[in-house]
């Protein structure tokens, strides 16, 4: 959990030093203890101010996020200009101004902003100011003006004195696929889904990887091999033609449009992430025209939603088996060359990092089975064949015949030169190549990197990453407040206050158009089941679902999350599909169906702002809202086990008094009252009110 501290003019220009600190610590000192002091200061009679203007600063009403009521460009060409609103407390304030630091003369501007409108409640005002267009990076904060009180206003919330981190951003020419603000992804482990061919299925005794001979389970028992260690080499039988004949589910019972497969390019194991050859599909998945029909029916629209597929790409290290490396072979698999452990002759020699050959090699996490790619520098032979060349493996999925639309970079950070560990200026070079490579090709594909921490240094300036997978910003902190343990399945909690100040502090971190596609996980392939580190309790894994398709982001399903699928830590996160689960009988599926459905209605849940609105430990509530011009969608979670009656403030989201809203979940209606929806929510639910 971790906050970055951005630059600002009085720190230092881009790629400097980057400072972490707990989101947490900051953002709920931010958001209690200087509100509060804010609040009640009870100064009176600030000079220089309107006469009928209070003296104390609302900072309870301040707000303001990107959002496109608050942006009128979220992704700006470089002669588009910028113009931001701020909302403030009505006639609460005698002036603002914007103030932004312009990275092309490294220097701050003030704009001084106007005041544009009042709310439809009366409560509040509008401010709005107009950023001149250029192709440079900006960042902005507002400062905030009563007489002679001054306060505050950036992404990380407000501050009594100007802050030096959290500001909102302005990137010209940074453009995120709207596919991915706007879908919802379903994560498939491929061995594991469907067996649609039973022919291609791996058999017992069928060839032998590190000593493990491969183990053919039948569908629904154990994951665990039957000798110690050897649980990689154990096979069920799932392919690409299974997932094809069950894209109906998916697709039309779910209603997701994007789906993310682990690795399918050929490899002794059956999680594939020790790549063999990355231009064969695994014969055990089926073939490269199984692989173009799969996409084809993706992209359909003729069985449900137009679809995107998202290919894992395991770019930092191959497979021992790989001929590159040539230290084993396993089944039909052949090479007609010496491999760089073969021979210091062979011309692979280089694409690996030995510091005693052949014994002693880098490699991912120090497992030998996995050699570690040296990307050298630029124009490199490994850097051609992964993506610089018009034959390398990233060009030949993402043209014809495949068309695939975006890669997932498995350990991203580690993707370096000469065996280092990456998270260095190499590595961020590798990735503006990478890139500029894949934009060149397909302007709208998705590269969406893998980091379990805070990803800003690859998604903070547009020229690396389009988003990522959100264990940080997501994944960590609703496993940690709805089910007491951490993703890993380790002891840790986190009480309403902490969580919110945990999602503001990671949102903060990033440019809103990244946010909207960052992965909101409750699990995956690498973690255990969320249903499991939640006891098996199934109302939980409901109550997550509901904040999933709610929150900021892309909801990412790891198939079988949706009925509750249970599993510890690998390999029993990567159980079987239970398909008489599959059915809309199921209460978890029926009510991702009916979430899926709801927020492809509503474009508030998927780029619409984001206020909390109550944060209530003693009673487990949580309620924030999501809003645009056209609607108002307040979403109320209960985290205790019992109903509460909560009373959420209608007015912060602009609902006047009289109106109605609706749940979306039951059905029941309310009506604004002095402020305020008053209702019933049921233990370990929610509710979403719609305007």
């Amino acid at each position: 959990m971790r906050y970055r501290i951005r630059r600002s003019d009085a720190m230092p220009p881009p790629d400097a030093d980057r400072r972490i600190v707990r989101p947490a610590a900051l953002v709920v000192l931010v958001l209690s203890g200087l509100l509060s002091a804010c609040a009640g200061s009870g100064s009176a009679g600030g000079s220089g101010g309107a006469a009928s203007a209070p003296s104390v600063i609302d900072t309870t009403s301040l707000f303001s996020d990107q959002g496109s009521m608050f942006d009128s460009a979220i992704e700006p060409g470089s002669t588009q200009s910028v113009t931001v609103m701020l909302r403030t407390g009505h006639g609460n304030v005698t002036a603002a101004n914007v103030k932004y630091f312009d990275s092309a003369d490294g220097s701050s501007h003030y704009l001084p902003m106007t005041l544009a409108s009042t709310d439809p409640t009366g409560a509040y005002d509008y401010w709005s100011a107009t950023i001149p267009a250029s192709d440079s990076e900006k960042y902005y904060r507002f400062k905030v003006m009563n007489g002679g009180e001054t306060v505050w206003y950036n992404a990380a919330g407000v501050s009594l004195t100007e802050p030096s981190a959290g500001d909102f951003f302005v990137i010209p020419g940074f453009k995120t696929p709207d596919w991915m603000k706007n879908g919802v992804m379903y994560e498939i482990f491929v061995d594991r889904f469907y067996d649609g061919n039973v022919a291609n299925d791996v058999m017992n005794d069928q060839y032998t990887d590190g000593g493990c001979a491969t183990e053919q389970h039948a569908w629904g028992t154990s994951v665990y091999a039957s000798v110690n260690g050897c649980n990689s080499e154990v096979f069920f039988g799932g392919d690409l033609a299974g997932i094809d004949q069950k894209l109906s589910y998916i697709k039309t019972t779910l209603g997701a449009d994007i789906l993310y497969l682990t690795p399918i390019f050929e490899s002794p194991t059956n999680h594939k992430y020790d790549t063999a050859d990355y231009y064969t599909v695994d014969p055990a998945f089926g073939t490269a025209s199984d692989l173009e029909k799969l996409i084809q029916d993706v992209h359909s629209t003729g069985n449900g939603p137009e679809g995107y597929l998202i290919l894992d790409g395991v770019f930092n290290h191959t497979g021992d088996t790989n001929c590159w490396f040539g230290k084993q072979v396993y089944g039909s698999l052949t090479c007609s060359y010496q491999g760089a452990y073969q021979s210091q002759s062979s011309p692979y020699y280089g694409y690996y990092t030995f510091q005693s050959w052949p014994s002693t090699y880098s490699s991912f996490l120090g497992v030998g089975a996995m050699p570690k790619l040296d990307y050298g520098a630029t124009g490199s032979a490994v850097r051609q064949q992964i993506y610089g060349s018009a034959n390398s493996v990233v060009q030949t999925y993402l043209g014809a015949p495949y068309a695939i639309d975006g890669w997932r970079l498995d350990s991203a950070q580690y993707i370096d030169a000469a065996g280092n560990d990456g998270s260095d200026a190499t590595n961020h070079q590798i990735m503006q190549e990478l890139r500029a490579v894949v934009k060149s090709i397909n302007p709208n594909a998705e590269i969406l990197g893998e980091y379990w921490g805070d990803a800003a240094p690859w998604l903070d300036d547009g020229r690396e990453w389009d988003g990522a997978m959100n264990y940080n910003g997501f994944t960590e902190p609703v496993s940690e407040w709805i089910c007491g343990q951490d993703e890993s399945g380790n002891s840790a909690s986190l009480d309403v206050t902490q969580f919110d100040a945990w999602l503001h502090g990671t949102r903060a971190d990033l440019p809103v158009n990244v946010q909207e596609t960052m992965t909101n996980e409750l699990g995956t392939h690498d973690t255990p089941r969320f249903a499991t580190r939640c006891g098996g309790d199934l109302g939980k894994t409901e109550l997550a679902l509901i904040f999933q398709f709610t929150y900021v982001g892309t909801p990412a399903i790891y198939y079988g999350d949706e009925y509750g699928m249970q599993g510890g830590a690998d390999p029993d996160d990567r159980r079987t599909f239970d398909w008489s689960q599959a059915t809309t009988a199921n209460a978890g599926v029926a009510l991702t169906q009916k979430l899926i459905a709801i927020r492809q209605q509503y474009a508030a849940l998927r780029t619409g702002s984001f206020i909390t609105l109550i944060t209530d430990d003693a009673n487990h509530i949580y309620a924030f809202g999501r809003f645009d011009a056209s609607h108002r969608i307040a979403v109320v979670l209960n985290d205790g086990s019992a109903a509460q009656t909560v009373t959420v403030p209608a007015s912060q989201l602009s609902m006047v008094d009289g109106s109605i809203v609706t749940d979306l979940l039951t059905g029941n209606t309310y009506t604004v009252t002095g402020g305020n929806v008053t209702l019933t929510v049921a233990g370990e639910y929610g509710a979403v009110l719609e305007q």
